[in-house]
């Protein structure tokens, strides 16, 4: 295993964002999650959700627990988690397999409720996100590890924390935003060099 530039080269030769070690879970989803563009509203809605709770931890926690997080919050289907009752959410503070946060469950509750408003906008929670998508003259031209560090929010971030706050949302702001928006591919910041980034550029040319 090698570091350079802040990629990593594996034991498979495979160059990768040195971020994400050599921990299979976080392999895995470096490799076929993080950054690759999505469209689907379910998966758009949980991330949003998760990136609230992992808000002062790491994200390999929360990614150890998102299957337990996805038994609790109805697999978050927003239109489900919209329902939650007072009764549901002392249980959900009962579950050790979560976050135990009562500001956070409580604002993934509020959240839901509001993609409906939302859907009937919009379309759908993903037409409205990828209005947001910055336009690439605004990105810089190289991602590196320089360049990474100095990337913790955006101005596409903020305004789209803006909106969002000013919508009703919690736990949404501009640093939580944009690494939803990392995550979620409406933006690619993966490493220059790193082999997924280029996976994710052919994706999005298609």
């Amino acid at each position: 295993m090698t570091v350079d530039h802040g990629l990593l080269r594996g034991s498979d030769g495979v160059a990768r964002c040195a971020w994400c070690g050599i921990t299979p879970e976080y392999v895995q989803y470096h490799d076929l999650e993080w950054g690759f563009p999505v469209r689907d509203d379910r998966r758009l809605f949980e991330k949003l959700s998760l990136e609230g709770f992992q808000s002062g931890l790491s994200w390999l926690t929360i990614l150890r627990k998102r299957e337990a997080f996805r038994a609790a919050f109805a697999n978050f289907e927003a239109e489900k988690v919209a329902r939650f009752t007072p009764k549901k959410v002392e249980q959900l503070l009962q579950n050790a397999g979560i976050i135990r946060h009562r500001g956070k469950i409580l604002a993934t509750i509020n959240n839901a409720r509001r993609v409906a408003d939302l859907v009937d906008e919009f379309g759908s929670l993903a037409d409205y996100v990828w209005r947001y998508e910055p336009a690439p003259a605004t990105r810089p031209r190289k991602i590196t590890p320089t360049v990474l560090r100095t990337l913790g929010e955006s101005e596409a971030s903020q305004a789209l924390s803006r909106d969002l706050k000013k919508r009703g949302w919690s736990f949404v702001g501009p640093t939580t935003v944009y690494a939803f928006m990392q995550a979620m591919g409406l933006v690619n910041d993966h490493l220059d060099g790193c082999a997924t980034r280029t996976a994710i550029e052919q994706q999005r040319k298609r």
